[in-house]
């Protein structure tokens, strides 16, 4: 599915204890490998961290739908392992996004 078709995302702005970073990643990986076998409507997922705060984190998922977003939200293991990202946070901030705009080379 190209940028054009695809025009939605989740994101997450987490701010991860500190210690807490690595066991951090290996939950989100967890929860968005679960993600991808068992979502219809999950395109891909990136987890990109601050350079100058290691335990700040942004994650950005692609989807074909807000629909696909909001089962994904709906499903008890989402709760679960969303859960489990989250307990390693001191804060934690997340939205559903339409492309408004893209630039690509």
């Amino acid at each position: 599915m190209s940028d054009t078709t695809s025009r939605y995302w989740a994101s997450g702005n987490w701010q991860v204890r500190t210690g807490e970073e690595d066991e951090f990643i290996l939950r989100w990986t967890e929860f968005l490998t679960w993600t991808q076998g068992s979502v219809d409507g999950f395109l891909h997922a990136r987890l990109i961290r601050d350079l100058n705060e290691p335990g700040h984190f942004v994650s950005v998922s692609r989807w074909t739908g807000t629909q696909a977003m909001k089962d994904w939200q709906s499903m008890p293991e989402f709760a679960e392992l969303f859960g489990a990202c989250r307990a390693l946070c001191e804060d934690m901030s997340s939205g559903m996004f339409e492309l408004a705009m893209a630039v690509d080379k």
